[in-house]
């Protein structure tokens, strides 16, 4: 049985993060089985245009919302919404 690809485990656990929650890119990372791949957890998210995927919910360590493929002023309002930022 072949094993899922780093991109289907980050897409999979992006997707399991409900409403009013975010992770960091790290924490995706860690959950996808490469804790030092919280760069790569970027790169998928960039890639993603699958609305059932809420990639807005992943942001940086710091707290900052990060980039996202939508624009960053789109990912704060997005968040806002969820109540997930203040």
């Amino acid at each position: 049985m072949p094993r899922d690809s780093f991109r289907d485990r980050v897409l999979r656990i992006v997707r399991g993060i409900p409403k009013g929650h975010v992770m960091t890119y790290k924490d995706v990372a860690k959950a996808a089985g490469s804790p030092g791949a919280a760069r790569a957890v970027g790169s998928v998210m960039k890639s993603n245009f699958d609305p059932s995927i809420p990639c807005h919910r992943v942001i940086r360590s710091d707290g900052t919302v990060g980039e996202y493929n939508r624009g960053r002023s789109r990912k704060r309002e997005l968040l806002k919404k969820e109540k997930a930022l203040a």
